[in-house]
């Protein structure tokens, strides 16, 4: 998973949001992810920017991932919801920390199981991780069995994961995550 706090820049808040999947006037952010080589390939090119979403009090944050830019209406259209008043910051991919975050999910997952092992895993995975990861997606898949352990794994790419955030947290709609459950017997 993204750690949101690992973006860059510095924080904007969100307003005049319009439609069911967090359509924004695109402004600063279209600016700062369309730089350089980039600018020629959004929308795609926002799988390397994702946005880290944040509340007002900030007890909330999530990844959300560009799916369309408008430039006649400069704006642009997310994967999730992007509430009126969210403060977000601009994020970059990177393969290793994309790594680290599947074999976070793992560790978190493990701590839930007492030590013992899982009878299955089913890992579930962003489409946009595989679009990042490329030739390189089945070290998330290595880095959850070194944690998991060799047992029965299966799993899928998907266009957004329903999760919770932390332990005894309520799930929500997540882009860019890796998402693990683990069933056993006991």
């Amino acid at each position: 998973m993204y750690n949101p706090r690992r973006g860059f820049g510095r924080d904007q808040a969100f307003g005049r949001l319009r439609g069911p999947h967090g359509t924004w006037p695109a402004g600063w952010a279209v600016a700062a992810a369309a730089r350089g080589h980039h600018a020629a390939a959004l929308p795609s090119a926002g799988l390397l920017f994702p946005l880290s979403v944040r509340n007002r009090d900030g007890t909330r944050e999530v990844v959300r991932t560009l799916l369309n830019v408008d430039e006649k209406a400069q704006s642009m259209t997310f994967a999730g919801d992007v509430p009126e008043g969210s403060h977000a910051r601009l994020m970059k991919a990177n393969f290793d920390r994309l790594v680290d975050g599947a074999s976070g999910a793992a560790q978190r997952c493990a701590a839930g199981l007492a030590g013992s092992q899982p009878g299955l895993s089913i890992l579930i995975s962003c489409v946009g991780r595989k679009l990042v990861l490329q030739q390189r997606t089945e070290e998330e898949v290595e880095a959850v069995r070194a944690v998991l352990g060799e047992g029965p794994t299966t799993g899928f790419y998907s266009y957004g994961e329903i999760c919770p955030a932390a332990p005894d947290a309520g799930c929500e709609l997540h882009n860019q995550t890796m998402t693990i459950t683990t069933i056993s017997e006991g």
